[in-house]
């Protein structure tokens, strides 16, 4: 069956038809064009095709679009402003978080999240909130120096007394 499926994307309201059967993540990149999400594993368990539902990560490859219906949707396209990167993505860039670079789009999400539910996450904290996440390339200590930074620069611009890693 096809339904009109209305919900926010990016900060913006869209409505589609779209089959019950149709995961979001096949619905973000075939019919709404955004490739930032990544398909990996098909089976929930690499995390590359994280986005964000209600500002929580979620596995796109396991949740059926219908399930998103007046629901806020993030994905990795929505998080530069201006043409300017966000924290997150710019830590990524300055600490070398990526290699290949095809899991960092489910990182990025994954960090985002829990950068805005703890501005100042342990290590423990970003491991764990990262652990559903697997990059095959680095040994995950550039990606943990790259959400630090992003916490110690976001910090730092909005007046807090931490300094940003440099």
């Amino acid at each position: 069956m096809i339904r009109l499926l209305t919900y926010r994307l990016n900060g913006r309201e869209r409505t589609d038809a779209v089959p019950d059967n149709v995961l979001l993540l096949d619905h973000l990149r075939e019919t709404v064009g955004l490739t930032g999400t990544k398909t990996g594993c098909d089976g929930g368990e690499c995390g590359a095709c994280t986005v964000l539902v209600d500002g929580a990560p979620v596995l796109s490859c396991l949740t059926l679009s219908a399930t998103v219906a007046g629901r806020s949707v993030e994905t990795v396209e929505s998080l530069a402003e201006g043409g300017r990167l966000a924290f997150i993505q710019e830590g990524f860039h300055r600490k070398l978080g990526s290699q290949c670079g095809y899991c960092t789009p489910g990182l990025i999400m994954a960090s985002e999240a829990l950068l805005r539910q703890d501005p100042d996450p342990s290590e423990d904290a970003i491991r764990e909130a990262l652990g559903s996440n697997i990059c095959r390339c680095t040994g995950y200590v550039k990606i943990i120096e790259a959400v630090r930074w992003a916490a110690e620069s976001s910090a730092a611009r909005s007046g807090s007394p931490a300094e940003p890693a440099r």
